[in-house]
């Protein structure tokens, strides 16, 4: 099983690039969403993925953080979708846009994927609307240091501001899509991100 691949960005093509470690190219087909948020060719990357087995050959699929695997993940477990169909999905809607939807039970959004009818989308609303939570919508937070740990609290700060809004009285995607416009940076509170939340819910 390969959990990641970190390496040397040598190809971006139309939905898959090729990572360069230890002397190996690995093909890695990710969603068109990650395409934009890739740096620069030659520059290191490290990839999450997931690898599909088949009799005729292996595939992975690839994307920059751990939430968005997990939302993958969750997506192929939904009946009727394979690794392609899921890909598709998030090539249409960033994870964090399906997860709103599903939140939201928002099939209209959902079926703008190529493939998916209402009837899917009421399904992947089903299925996963138990597993996708608020905090989720966060993962934009779980940014690796240079050292390669993670700022925990930089996470928690956020997660607590969604909590606090969700206590408020707004609904999970309203709280995540506000902290999601806020520049949290380290030494910020939970209340400090918090304020700065309900100035863009003010609008």
């Amino acid at each position: 099983m390969i959990s990641y691949v970190k390496g040397i960005l040598g190809e971006i093509l139309e939905q898959e690039i090729v990572v360069e470690a230890g002397g190996i190219g690995y093909g890695i087909q990710v969603p068109v969403t990650v395409l934009d948020r890739l740096p620069g060719l030659g520059k290191e990357v490290k990839i999450y993925t997931y690898m599909q087995v088949r009799e005729d050959g292996l595939s992975l699929f690839g994307f920059l953080n751990r939430q968005d695997l997990l939302m993958f993940r969750q997506l192929i477990g939904v009946s009727g979708i394979g690794p392609k169909g899921a890909l598709g999905v998030l090539s249409a809607l960033s994870p964090d846009t399906l997860r709103m939807a599903v939140l939201s039970g928002d099939a209209k959004t959902i079926s703008k994927a190529p493939g998916v009818g209402n009837k899917t989308a009421q399904r992947i609303i089903l299925d996963l609307k138990d597993k996708v939570k608020a905090e989720d919508i966060l993962s934009g937070f779980d940014k690796e240091e240079e050292d390669g740990s993670y700022s925990d609290m930089t996470v928690q700060s956020g997660k607590e501001a969604v909590e606090a809004l969700v206590a408020l009285g707004y609904s999970g995607t309203e709280a995540a899509k506000a902290v999601r416009r806020v520049e949290i940076s380290e030494g910020m509170t939970a209340e400090d991100v918090l304020r700065q939340s309900l100035k863009f819910l003010a609008f």
